[in-house]
């Protein structure tokens, strides 16, 4: 009897044939969204620096022009996150405060790798419902480290990487740019490029640019390094001098309502 309430191990697939049948009754299915942003990371010489624009996006609506995207996970591990702003925010903490468990368990500086594979585990484990795509950049106790994890739980390890859906025009800069132990300025300045080439490519992504810059002695969180997007002054001036607009008659409602509590019984009762 348990085998049929209980699903056996491994995958299962069996919500297709619900997926076909509504499907074929004319129910459209989801579609994957695009995840609106441009997020970053390289390897140079000493270290990681990682890259994020600052644009929360609700559909076409900009609902965030200055959104922090890069999130803390450990003192010397950091995580850009692309796609559901709640997801990113919400994995990020959770992986966090596990490797702060796991670093007190251990008595050891946690690892680049062991926030990865929790994150790659905890992503798998939703299939793909939690929308996170993740940057995890860091070093350790052997060296710098950078990884990206996309929503169903898979992992890259590359010396540069993007995502988001201004990637495309990140990692053109890169790929065009990226040399092996460049310097600190360098780096920084090529991930500043790729993350405005996103920022001016890409809808989705917009506003400042933050980075991040990891070594094995310190971690330097640049917040709004560069701000290309800043509001200038307008041309011309609309304020008008009261009275310009003249106005027949002026009628003021109160909306409070009050109202009065008549007494009609006789006296009160006697609760001594």
């Amino acid at each position: 009897m348990a085998s049929s309430i209980h699903s056996g191990p491994g995958f299962d697939f069996s919500n297709e044939i619900r997926n076909n049948f509504m499907a074929e009754k004319g129910l459209p299915l989801p579609k994957a969204t695009s995840t609106g942003t441009t997020i970053v990371g390289c390897l140079f010489k000493d270290g990681i620096v990682l890259g994020a624009d600052t644009r929360a996006t609700e559909g076409p609506i900009v609902a965030d022009k200055n959104c922090e995207k890069i999130h803390y996970i450990t003192e010397s591990i950091r995580c850009c996150g692309a796609g559901t702003a709640a997801d990113t925010e919400f994995t990020t903490a959770l992986i966090s405060s596990n490797m702060e468990l796991h670093a007190l368990s251990t008595g050891r500086k946690p690892r680049v790798v062991t926030a990865m594979t929790m994150l790659k585990q905890m992503l798998f484990r939703y299939q793909g419902h939690i929308g996170a795509a993740l940057v995890l950049g860091g070093v350790d106790a052997t060296g710098p480290h950078l990884f990206t994890i996309h929503p169903h739980g898979s992992t890259d390890k590359l010396p540069y990487v993007t995502m988001g859906s201004g990637s495309l025009a990140a990692m053109a800069v890169f790929e065009s740019a990226w040399r092996p132990d460049m310097d600190r300025e360098s780096a920084l300045t090529l991930v500043k490029s790729a993350i405005s080439a996103g920022i001016f490519n890409d809808l989705g992504s917009g506003s400042n640019v933050d980075a991040c810059i990891i070594t094995a002695s310190s971690t330097e969180m640049l917040r709004n390094v560069e701000m290309p997007n800043e509001r200038v002054q307008k041309e011309r001036d609309y304020k008008f001098r009261r009275g310009t607009t003249a106005w027949a008659k002026e009628s003021v409602r109160d909306l409070v309502v009050s109202e009065t509590v008549q007494w009609v019984g006789g006296e009160a009762m006697d609760t001594t």
